[in-house]
């Protein structure tokens, strides 16, 4: 998204001169970036400015002492799949992805609201706890058509200007295995609904019997057709998931594709010795692929701040919320980075700060999105809270008292307004 004022039209000689519209300036009161002193944040066209500028309407919001903290993105996350709000449905044992498969469309002919209701209440509730982009996962299978992209994109329509969405169709039932996925992927990838085409695990799950299929060569060509992205579940572990990381990063290179493909989850990674980790990440690095981790576990989560070192742009996602796999999850990206920085054991104020730089600013460089790191010129998108520090704010998870979007407010005390 560009934060920019349209530039105007030019003016045939000898029409009337109209004047300029007045510009409106808001202007936070009171309000302590990152925890430091008090002072002003102003915000002109969607960006922090240093001063109002002449003759500007002015509205003023009282930070009332706050902190301010930039606003979060949601690297990864499946909306169509939640049950967040409807009633409470019991999950049965699941051992593999195809069980866990089997109980997603379970839930989604058990819950009572279409995907897009479901998904507009719990991107709103994801908006309201500050934000402000994500990347959207939606199954696409013949059990379901291409019901969660169109349920997650009008989602994403009436959400339009409080958070920016990127919409992924993604294969969770396979493309090879699972008969008329590749067509739908087609179908979904000239559809205009879809940013990203996605894939899964071909070594672990999409096969057919004991021989690997063409996933890859689906998905790859999809997205150059289309000219879309590719963002790629990969939860294999050892060589299982090497190989096709590999594969994936040598696809992206001879096609061009370098700085368009994402892998999710990455377990094999996470798995790596110091040595194959930085040989990995200079591979990924040099091949423009990104990756994204959802801090589930202390064996799972990418250790980002060495990929990062490497050059590896890496993004912090909800990943499932309240959903056929797991009853947790809550679509809060604070939390989010709660959770990462318990998974890793997190001490030191810089660790508690690198798990809130990886929520807000390692997604925004995977999204594309400028940072928000509430410096002039930078996109007027941040939070209040009451709190004292960014390593405590990330520890107590106090409540976002104002949501800020482009200079608008557009939530309160976890509501949008």
């Amino acid at each position: 998204m560009v934060y920019q004022s349209p530039r105007p039209s030019p003016r045939p000689q000898g029409d009337p001169v109209t004047p300029p519209p007045l510009r409106t300036a808001t202007v936070f009161h009171d309000v302590r970036p990152f925890g430091g002193p008090a002072r002003e944040l102003i915000a002109v066209d969607g960006l922090l400015v240093d001063e109002v500028p002449p003759g500007a309407d002015v509205e003023r919001v009282d930070g009332g002492g706050r902190m301010a903290l930039p606003t979060l993105v949601d690297a990864h996350i499946h909306p169509d799949k939640t049950s967040w709000g409807e009633p409470w449905h019991s999950r049965r044992p699941a051992h593999g992805i195809a069980e866990y498969v089997a109980g997603d469309v379970e839930l989604a002919r058990a819950l009572p609201a279409p995907v897009a209701e479901r998904a507009l209440r719990l991107m709103s509730h994801a908006a309201a706890h500050g934000t402000r982009a994500m990347r959207a996962h939606a199954d696409v299978a013949p059990a379901y058509g291409l019901s969660g992209i169109e349920g997650v994109a009008e989602a994403a329509r009436k959400l339009a200007g409080i958070v920016d969405v990127e919409l992924v169709a993604f294969p969770q039932h396979g493309v090879v295995r699972t008969p008329g996925v590749a067509e739908l992927l087609a179908e979904a990838a000239a559809s205009g609904l879809v940013s990203h085409i996605g894939g899964i695990d071909p070594a672990g799950f999409d096969t057919e019997g004991d021989r690997e299929g063409d996933q890859l060569g689906t998905v790859f060509a999809l997205a150059e057709k289309h000219g879309l992205g590719l963002d790629i579940h990969l939860h294999d572990r050892g060589e299982q998931g090497l190989v096709p990381l590999r594969d994936i990063a040598a696809r992206t290179r001879a096609l061009g594709l370098q700085g368009r493909v994402s892998v999710a989850h990455a377990f094999a990674v996470a798995g790596l010795t110091e040595r194959e980790l930085d040989e990995t990440a200079d591979l990924l690095a040099e091949s423009g692929i990104s990756l994204t981790t959802v801090a589930l576990s202390v064996t799972t989560i990418l250790p980002f701040r060495r990929l990062a070192e490497r050059g590896v742009r890496v993004g912090l996602g909800s990943d499932g919320v309240r959903d056929s796999w797991s009853p947790f999850g809550n679509a809060d990206m604070l939390h989010r980075a709660w959770l990462a920085a318990w998974a890793l054991d997190a001490r030191l104020d810089e660790e508690l700060e690198a798990c809130f730089r990886l929520a807000a600013d390692g997604g925004a460089e995977l999204l594309g999105l400028p940072k928000a790191d509430l410096r002039t010129g930078s996109p007027a998108d941040f939070m209040l809270v009451d709190g004292e520090c960014l390593p405590q704010v990330v520890v107590d998870q106090p409540r976002r008292d104002l949501v800020v979007r482009a200079g608008r407010v557009v939530a309160r005390d976890g509501r949008l307004a």
